[in-house]
């Protein structure tokens, strides 16, 4: 099949079955498309809509997100995960703020030297905000050409990917560039999906190696599975009758940036803990039940101990680095979701 005669069937579909109503799609500019293709990295869509309008709402545009507040930037995306993205989203703002003038750059090597994006993210930006001709290659579009052209391999590999990008750029048409970058993203996400592919419903199956082979579950090929290793913490709730201690964690590593709850080494009881932190003995002091946390690349077994003081033993102050979090009117700062559902179940069962 000709490079044409797929684009126009993917189209033709597109213009009968596609999503054409999703908040990004309104007002299509560069820094909308921008902020939903950040939030799209490893989340779905239906997760990342009410994200999205939040954050649109408090920055509209680049010049408001780079003087933001990296804890109100991180505030809003409390949940999403991988928060690295919304701090190169941060960062990637200011650089257009100081090196553009506050306006998106429109030219891709401009685009893909900002932090956090990469070469099919940009492509993916310029093409859906302002046409112009560049392929992509995120990880729907990267199942429906392995699929295609029963590209074999996993896609993560270097030579894998480079005949994926080969393809990609191939059958990029010259004409409804932004159309088709949504099209294609679109039949990999609904049609030709990871597990159950709806091949009856897909334009392309008639062409397609991997259907025509009765084998479309083996493209693309899969990363040899690693057993993920198991990390363990504690992590010591203290509190007090109107608020909770809380600590800035490291800029890089997991969670970084965000605020969330002291870890003990191993060897540290939590009284002693308490002791050489305050100058002062727990109230009272409760281990909960082990939480687990999945990552990417581990898991994470939490062990909450909750340790209640008085009021007056509060003698930490707060710094850019510890803060006291009030229950009743909280501050606005950026907590990954384990650490906020401890919070809420320590003011649901001891409060």
């Amino acid at each position: 099949m000709s490079s044409e005669l797929l684009a126009g069937k993917i189209l033709r579909w597109f213009e009968r079955n596609g999503r054409k109503d999703l908040p990004w799609q309104e007002n299509p500019i560069p820094y909308r498309v921008w902020i939903s293709e950040i939030m799209l990295q490893q989340t779905q869509v239906n997760t990342v809509i009410p994200y999205y309008a939040r954050f649109m709402n408090s920055f509209p545009d680049p010049a408001v997100l780079a003087n933001a507040n990296l804890d109100d930037v991180l505030h809003h995306w409390s949940g999403l995960g991988y928060y690295a993205r919304a701090r190169n989203l941060r960062k990637a703002a200011i650089t257009i703020r100081d090196d553009f003038g506050g306006e998106f750059p429109q030219c891709f090597d401009d685009v893909v030297a900002l932090p956090g994006i990469g070469r099919s993210t940009a492509g993916a930006i310029l093409a859906l905000s302002h046409g112009q001709r560049h392929p992509i290659l995120d990880g729907n579009v990267k199942r429906v050409l392995a699929r295609f052209h029963a590209v074999p391999g996993w896609p993560g590999q270097t030579s894998v990917a480079r005949v994926l990008w080969n393809h990609a750029a191939e059958h990029t048409p010259q004409q409804n560039v932004a159309a088709y970058t949504q099209a294609i993203m679109d039949l990999g996400a609904t049609v030709c999906t990871r597990s159950k592919p709806d091949c009856n419903q897909c334009p392309l199956s008639n062409d397609c190696a991997a259907h025509n082979l009765g084998s479309e579950i083996d493209y693309p090929g899969r990363r040899k599975a690693k057993l993920k290793p198991l990390k363990k913490t504690r992590m010591i709730l203290l509190y007090s009758s109107d608020a909770i201690y809380l600590e800035r964690r490291p800029p890089s590593g997991i969670w970084g940036g965000l605020w969330s709850l002291p870890e003990l080494a191993a060897e540290t009881a939590a009284d002693t803990w308490c002791q050489k932190k305050l100058n002062t003995k727990p109230a009272s002091l409760t281990q909960w039940q082990t939480v687990r946390h999945s990552f990417t690349h581990f898991d994470l077994d939490i062990v909450p101990i909750a340790v209640r003081i008085d009021k007056v033993s509060r003698t930490v102050a707060d710094t850019e680095d510890k803060i006291w979090y009030e229950f009743h009117a909280p501050q606005v700062v950026g907590m990954a979701a384990p650490v906020t559902g401890l919070i809420e179940k320590l003011k649901a069962e001891v409060l």
